[in-house]
């Protein structure tokens, strides 16, 4: 029972995304936190209430937290295919050629 819930608990926090969708995660927590910090910063400017301005900073910190921190599936759309284990490698000692002073030497 308890290995069921702990499983579960991982699933959900393993948090595989892809390498686009960390470049989309760091992206849109600073376009986010950049949108919410001027907007703090005029509406406590505009009213002179440097608590409410830390309540809108605080509640948009929020909101980017919760958009970027779970592993959401469009974080996941371009997964990377790795290659199988132990596969040939990539390249084969025929292909290896070397030139130096337009001499050509094979590995």
């Amino acid at each position: 029972m308890a290995d069921q819930i702990l499983d579960r608990i991982r699933d959900v926090v393993d948090g595989q995304i892809d390498f686009e969708g960390q470049k989309l995660a760091e992206i849109l927590a600073t376009a986010v936190l950049a949108i919410v910090g001027g907007i703090s910063f005029l509406v406590g400017f505009l009213l002179q209430d440097i608590a409410l301005a830390l309540k809108i900073g605080l509640g948009g910190t929020a909101l980017t937290f919760l958009l970027v921190v779970p592993p959401w599936p469009f974080f996941n759309r371009h997964p990377v295919k790795w290659l199988p284990l132990g596969g040939e490698p990539a390249i084969t000692s025929t292909q290896q050629n070397i030139v130096i002073d337009a001499k050509l030497f094979a590995k």
